[in-house]
């Protein structure tokens, strides 16, 4: 294959979370960078970014504002079914993008998917994110496009909602609940090694498809119990079943309005989906990271339903949303 000359890349969501880091990074290296976006509202004033609307009604549109970019770096996803956006509907929108993107020449995709999708999975999430990496994998077979696929499971760093959350929630509760005793494994990753590692990946050319895990691997209660040390909390730190905790969580989440934890994310959690076996691709170590940077955390909550959802501009239509 011959190695083609756009110095301009494409990025969804370049101002949304990990988008924005991988679209620095980018930038970092001399690249161009275009953004599909739907918050056009969240660009800087002094942006360098090329913007166009992330709108899946409209290929023709998508087409057209993917020409004569080389790759192509999706991070679109949805986190949970909420008004009139699902799983269902993310992969559809994933499909649309993706023969936009053979439609107008891209001849790289570089997609951040999720620790062990499955087809046959029961979870919404994780059989949708299954159902995306085969039809970018025949697309791209069919159309000639390499791919790469990435697959993470917790982002930290640069305003990462979970972590943040969770000193949020300590600093504010005298008790912390963890499902059952919370010793399910999770191998987080930093969202500056995801992005140099996707962009690693789109200089490439080869059909590759890594996890994307940090050295690190915590049992759940360890991560908590690091992130209370960092933030120098006294909550305690208590076991409860799944049942009560969900319960707490949908409590907790009708004062916040927002969806703290749902069902399906401690299920998976708990049946071990935010772990791997595979070699580190990051760097940086999730316990030095919360000893440095604990004072930060937690200073605000991070409200997921309002950031990607209540936006004026995602009102207009449903299908526009972003998972990272």
């Amino acid at each position: 294959m011959t190695e083609p000359t756009s110095d301009i890349d494409v990025v969804t969501g370049a101002f949304s979370y990990s988008g924005s880091v991988i679209a620095a990074e980018l930038a970092a290296r001399g690249r161009q960078v275009r953004t599909l976006t739907g918050h056009p509202h969240r660009a800087p004033a002094d942006t360098a970014i090329e913007i166009h609307p992330l709108d899946f009604d409209d290929p023709a549109r998508l087409t057209d504002a993917l020409r004569g970019a080389r790759t192509l770096y999706n991070t679109y996803w949805v986190r949970f079914a909420h008004g009139g956006i699902d799983h269902d509907l993310a992969v559809r929108n994933c499909r649309t993008l993706f023969e936009s993107a053979a439609a107008a020449g891209i001849t790289r995709i570089v997609h951040v998917s999720i620790l062990h999708p499955a087809l046959d999975s029961p979870f919404p999430y994780f059989r949708g994110k299954a159902q995306v990496e085969q039809i970018l994998a025949e697309l791209a077979a069919e159309r000639g496009v390499t791919h790469a696929i990435v697959r993470p499971s917790v982002l930290f760093g640069r305003g990462g909602v979970l972590i943040n959350n969770i000193a949020w929630l300590l600093r504010h509760l005298p008790v912390f609940a963890v499902g059952g005793r919370g010793d399910y494994l999770v191998r987080a990753i930093h969202v500056d090694d995801l992005a140099r590692l996707c962009v690693d990946l789109g200089a490439r050319t080869d059909d590759i498809t890594l996890d994307a895990v940090g050295p690190d691997r915590l049992t759940f209660r360890e991560l908590v119990e690091a992130v209370r040390a960092g933030v120098h909390s006294r909550s305690k730190i208590v076991g409860v079943p799944a049942p009560v905790l969900m319960v707490l969580s949908a409590a907790l989440g009708a004062v916040l309005r927002d969806s703290v934890l749902t069902s399906e994310e401690y299920r998976t959690m708990a049946a071990g989906m935010a772990d791997s076996d595979a070699p580190s691709t990051g760097e940086t170590r999730l316990t030095e990271w919360l000893a440095a940077h604990g004072d930060e955390l937690g200073r605000s909550y991070a409200n997921e339903i309002r950031r990607h959802f209540d936006a004026p501009d995602t009102k207009k239509s449903p299908r526009r949303s972003s998972r990272r």
